[in-house]
């Protein structure tokens, strides 16, 4: 779990598990580049919070090709190299298909594919690049249980977190040859500022009775296993998608 001089780039990085994760990488020696895409205020909250020196602050939307070509480039050309991209950008829109119009449907399914899907998938293939030049890398992306057992109130979610589950596993094929691997850590409900209100709510008992641990999962448990991902010896696990949902949904 050592990474010092190496570059991490975390995307959703401005709170909840994206901050976990940045500042578990900066403690335990990497220069993180944190990204955001408009709310620069926790940005930077997270920026002045992280352990170390050599850390910078990025804005992109990446579901806009473009900005999120721009983003991987300005990563790679301020801080010398990228090492580890951790995709954890992810938007999740209720859109119940018996209460949403048309237009609002279609809406959800733009903005979450784009973000969630898309996105990650542009992030990737510009840090892949670089890393197969490097002869090295790993790319961790954030998936969800709700890939798994469904989103009925929200499936463009789902679906996106399903796809993502797919290309992270196509392409730890592809990119095994180069040296770059390739991780999915799939949460259930995590402990941040997103999700407060539920937890704090009429709901709240309920959620976390899902686990027989009877709490939800906290953003550093899910920081702590994207560490190991990333980390030097794991190269045997490309491919795989780590559940830490409490085991609140179980597969096999």
């Amino acid at each position: 779990m050592n990474f010092i001089d190496k570059v991490v780039l975390v995307t959703g990085a401005s709170q909840g598990i994206g901050r976990a994760i940045a500042s578990q990488f900066a403690s335990e020696g990497a220069s993180v580049a944190v990204h955001y895409r408009q709310n620069r205020q926790q940005a930077e909250k997270t920026l002045v919070s992280l352990a170390g020196g050599a850390h910078t602050l990025v804005q992109a939307d990446i579901g806009n090709p473009r900005e999120a070509r721009e983003l991987v480039e300005t990563v790679a050309r301020d801080m010398g190299r990228i090492d580890v991209l951790v995709n954890n950008v992810g938007i999740f829109e209720a859109h119940p298909i018996a209460h949403v119009d048309y237009e609002d449907w279609q809406s959800a399914w733009r903005h979450t594919l784009d973000a969630n899907l898309i996105g990650a998938a542009n992030v990737t293939f510009c840090a892949a690049r670089r890393m197969i030049k490097q002869g090295s890398g790993r790319i961790v992306s954030i998936s969800s249980r709700g890939a798994f057992r469904g989103e009925p109130e929200a499936p463009a979610y789902g679906a996106s977190k399903a796809a993502l589950n797919a290309m992270s596993q196509s392409l730890a094929q592809a990119l095994a040859p180069h040296n770059v691997f390739v991780y999915v850590v799939a949460p259930g409900f995590v402990e941040t500022e997103r999700v407060a209100d539920r937890l704090d709510g009429v709901a709240g008992d309920a959620i976390r009775n899902q686990s027989p641990l009877r709490r939800v999962a906290r953003a550093d448990e899910v920081a702590r296993t994207v560490l190991f991902l990333a980390s030097e010896g794991t190269d045997f696990l490309t491919g795989c998608i780590v559940d830490v949902n409490g085991a609140s949904y179980l597969r096999s």
